[in-house]
């Protein structure tokens, strides 16, 4: 996430990946964006679709969960997330 958000001049960033069974999901909110988006509510609800939970700062936030096959629903779903929270 460091080596991507300063290449992003203004936006978010989402990642996800399996690892050992389990879903890792990280969101980075450049800080301009930060008055209006919070990556912990962003991560949060997108892990929510995994089965897991999670949080974090309003720039940064990590989170779990236990269905990876879920994974790719989770990502797909950001979007609308964010443009609910605009």
């Amino acid at each position: 996430m460091d080596n991507l958000r300063p290449r992003l001049a203004s936006g978010v960033i989402v990642l996800g990946s399996v690892a050992d069974g389990k879903v890792v999901l990280v969101t980075a909110v450049t800080k301009d964006l930060t008055n209006r988006l919070d990556a912990g509510k962003i991560v949060k609800q997108a892990a929510a679709i995994v089965g897991g939970t999670g949080g974090g700062r309003k720039d940064l936030a990590e989170a779990g969960g236990t269905e990876p096959e879920k994974l790719d629903e989770s990502l797909r779903a950001v979007p609308e997330i964010i443009e609910k929270m605009l």
